[in-house]
């Protein structure tokens, strides 16, 4: 296993969504929280490889930690919230803006998700560099 700085290996368990299938239990994948000085996002914008079966997402929290309420936004043309654990208030505010953060990093987090589990350190950091974030 590689060690990454910035970057946690870690097994998928503590979702607040149980993916359609259970993961093997040696699998893992890689992941990356990254603050609003990487996405100009106010909170946490958590981004990893694949996990489990479902398609590519990205999940936003108020605050880091698997045990912290999120909600999860698929990585597509036209992003959508797939499962929310925050008060809807929340997500009516800063799902526009993980949507817009989404399409302007759509192909980068998408060759992440697909490719990011066999990257070494240097690749994983050029990819948080090229991650373009909000304005203002």
């Amino acid at each position: 296993m590689k060690a990454k700085l910035g970057v946690t290996q870690a097994h998928p368990s503590g979702s607040s969504v149980a993916p359609a299938a259970a993961p093997d239990e040696d699998e893992v994948f890689e992941m990356a929280n990254l603050s609003s000085a990487r996405t100009g996002i106010d909170g946490i914008v958590f981004v990893s490889t694949q996990i489990g079966r479902h398609g590519p997402r990205v999940k936003y929290y108020l605050r880091a930690g698997r045990s912290q309420p999120s909600f999860s936004v698929s990585v597509g043309d036209e992003p959508k919230v797939l499962a929310n654990s925050l008060p809807q208030p929340v997500v009516n505010r800063m799902a526009p803006k993980v949507f817009e953060w989404v399409k302007l990093n759509r192909a980068a987090l998408l060759e992440f998700w697909n490719h990011g589990d066999s990257w070494l350190d240097e690749q994983v950091t050029a990819f948080k560099e090229r991650l373009v974030k909000l304005p203002g």
